[in-house]
């Protein structure tokens, strides 16, 4: 299990790697080299300057971006963040509303998507576009990467510009 984080990590688990780096655009983790990511309720805190990363309003969607970048074809991610009425909530995280979420990853394929809901309860392999009006839900979304897409930096750059201009 490798570790990537901003912040210097000293550990000395068996089995477990750290790599010191800025998420946001993974520099060091080469494209489609990655079989199983995770990342669990991280995105929602990039680009908010509260773990010494800069100020930055994008850099959750650069993150995902990258995400999507390094996954290797037929690839897992396992992607968790705090859904329900969008918003930044100020030095803490960010809300997603789960069309965001799907919309930030176009070069993958949904698998499966569950919530705990407001109330606490786990709804299990539901429609993302179904989730009741919620105010902090978690969001557990499993996307693929398929065989036929786009595998270079430069063209996943090229899908961030046409993003950008439809936001």
């Amino acid at each position: 299990v490798t570790v990537i984080d901003i912040r210097r990590l000293k550990s000395n688990v068996s089995g477990l790697t750290f790599l010191q780096d800025d998420a946001t655009e993974l520099r060091q983790v080469e494209a489609n080299s990655i079989a199983s990511l995770s990342s669990l309720h991280a995105a929602e805190h990039f680009g908010l300057g509260r773990y010494s990363d800069p100020i930055d309003p994008q850099a959750c969607f650069n993150f995902m971006l990258a995400l999507q970048r390094v996954l290797s074809p037929r690839g897992r991610l396992y992607f968790s963040v705090p859904v329900g009425r969008e918003r930044v909530e100020f030095n803490a995280h960010r809300v997603f509303a789960p069309l965001t979420v799907l919309n930030s990853f176009p070069l993958l394929e949904l698998v499966s998507f569950s919530f705990v809901g407001d109330d606490g309860r786990l709804c299990e392999d539901v429609d993302p576009m179904a989730v009741p009006a919620s105010d902090l839900a978690c969001g557990l979304f499993e996307f693929t990467k398929p065989d036929h897409s786009l595998s270079s930096a430069e063209d996943v750059s090229l899908v961030n510009v046409g993003r950008a201009r439809e936001l």
